[in-house]
């Protein structure tokens, strides 16, 4: 009988402490369109793995009356699961249980479980929900973050690390998603931001909403700190699925093969890149057209749309494309284009994912505004990662390939394993009017008739150079192929360099151009 009440006086105690800030607060939660930090973790989960650490844990703050107050798990949930059977660790802050706010040993419970994914070799899921630091905790709450930071970098490169961002994320906070691979944000729901509306409006004097200073969208399509937006926290929860699905569960590990499918989009690769090298076309169409179920997961959609990313699959193996968008800036190359595809070949190369790259742009693009913002620091960025990655490399030139963009985008003289060109393929120093016009000046300004000398001339220039045969004669391009062979020989690549040695001197780290 003694065993059956410790029985129930557990069930009873947990029972309370899982109500977490208790009915009301909940109530609150859901009236503002949002789950509670446990419906969110079981919404992620596969059904019945959740196994939580800590739920007992209780502050230890004693100032300011807080030696008067319970807050049941100091505000977090944390533990683990699995999703499609495969486990992770998982925390969420629990915005009922005084406002999510971090505190002592709100903190040590995440770094715990941040601790035990890194040694397990398993994701690491973050759902942040929290007004920021505990004030009545002072100092340790600021400490609980450096800790937080400082496992988030020593996890780097070494296990997945997701941040969903569902409620507010401000001060501090927001370095930690900051550090992590992959952000998640939902429309109305995320917000993110350094300082608040109402510290800017006492310091400057300006006046401005937490939905249009640090909102889903904002960070989706201006900032580029998020990589993932959806309309609903189920649909966050199934991109968390679909990503999970792609990449492997750590860095000594490949992600999943899947069984291989045929692409099945309608699209004729040959008929989605028009003949007239101005007129643009969506680069997506290329990447359905070649990989398995013409199923490809973008990544920073809205972000710097001249340059596309994600996760595709081909004959079963996940690779990452990086492709320029010509859709967008006709798929130039700038400040914030090289930065993410920068980020995301860094990410590919430190979990084993090969990296096909597609190829359409005329260079960097030129001006002013580009200059001062740093296109060199940051163009460098990009010649850095894709020189540094020792991942198997394969890039094909579907038309455009122009200055030092050619170079940029995977090419032979960065290391590229394999590089083929579309007979369409134009590879020079820049386009053909511009050339023509720098080349043949004399001749054209001493011309009776210059206009028509200057078509000669271009006409002249793109027989030459507008083509790929001059680059493959010096075999910096090692095969011209038909459109309709793409697919094959990108499979036919990563088969063969499925077991790449890529030598590199020993040295600590590198120095990229940060």
């Amino acid at each position: 009988m003694s065993l059956k009440r410790n029985i129930l006086d557990l069930r009873k105690r947990k029972q309370e402490v899982q109500l977490g800030g208790g009915e009301k607060a909940i109530e609150k939660q859901v009236a503002m369109g949002k789950k509670t930090a446990r419906e969110r973790i079981m919404s992620i989960l596969d059904e019945d793995s959740f196994h939580e650490y800590d739920l007992f844990v209780e502050h230890t703050a004693r100032d300011f009356d807080m030696d008067k107050k319970v807050l049941h798990g100091d505000g977090v949930i944390i533990g683990t699961g699995t999703i499609y059977n495969q486990p992770v660790c998982i925390y969420a802050q629990d915005f009922t249980v005084a406002g999510g706010s971090l505190g002592l040993m709100h903190a040590r419970k995440i770094t715990k479980i941040m601790d035990h994914a890194l040694k397990m070799r398993v994701p690491l899921i973050g759902i942040n929900d929290s007004g920021g630091a505990r004030i009545q905790e002072g100092v340790n709450s600021l400490a609980g973050y450096g800790e937080i930071f400082y496992r988030n970098t020593k996890a780097s490169g070494v296990i997945p690390q997701i941040s969903v961002i569902l409620g507010p994320c401000a001060g501090g906070a927001v370095y930690s998603p900051a550090l992590t691979d992959f952000v998640f944000v939902v429309e109305n729901i995320s917000k993110m931001f350094i300082t608040g509306p109402s510290v800017i409006k006492t310091v400057l004097g300006e006046e401005i909403s937490m939905e249009e200073l640090g909102g889903a969208r904002v960070h989706s399509e201006i900032t580029g700190n998020a990589h993932f937006y959806a309309e609903s926290e189920d649909e966050c929860f199934d991109q968390i699925k679909s990503l999970i699905s792609f990449i492997p569960w750590n860095n000594t590990q490949k992600a999943r093969k899947f069984p291989p499918q045929e692409p099945t989009s309608s699209l004729n690769i040959e008929e989605i890149v028009p003949s007239d090298p101005r007129r643009p076309y969506d680069i997506r169409d290329i990447i359905r057209a070649v990989t398995d179920s013409s199923e490809f997961f973008e990544i920073m959609e809205h972000f710097a749309r001249n340059i596309v990313i994600g996760f595709g699959r081909l004959k079963g193996d996940t690779v990452g494309f990086v492709a320029n968008q010509p859709k967008y800036l006709a798929g130039v190359l700038d400040c914030d284009s090289s930065d993410k595809a920068a980020r995301f070949i860094r990410y590919c190369d430190a979990f084993n994912i090969p990296i096909v790259t597609l190829e359409d742009m005329p260079g960097y693009l030129p001006g002013v505004d580009q200059e001062h913002a740093g296109v060199i620091r940051h163009g460098a960025k990009l010649l850095y990662a894709y020189s540094e990655a020792t991942v198997p490399k394969i890039t094909v030139i579907l038309r455009k390939a122009y200055g030092g963009g050619y170079i940029a985008m995977n090419s032979r003289h960065l290391g590229a394993d394999f590089v083929f060109a579309w007979p369409t393929a134009e590879i020079a120093v820049m386009g053909p009017e511009g050339a023509a016009n720098i080349v043949f000046r004399k001749e054209i300004a001493e011309a009776e008739n210059p206009d028509e000398v200057r078509k000669q001339k271009i006409e002249e220039y793109k027989e030459k150079f507008a083509n790929p045969y001059v680059a493959a004669a010096k075999g910096y391009i090692d095969e011209v192929i038909e459109p309709a062979e793409t697919r094959s020989l990108l499979i036919h690549s990563l088969t063969l360099s499925d077991n790449k040695v890529d030598a590199r001197p020993a040295k600590k780290h590198g120095i990229p151009p940060f």
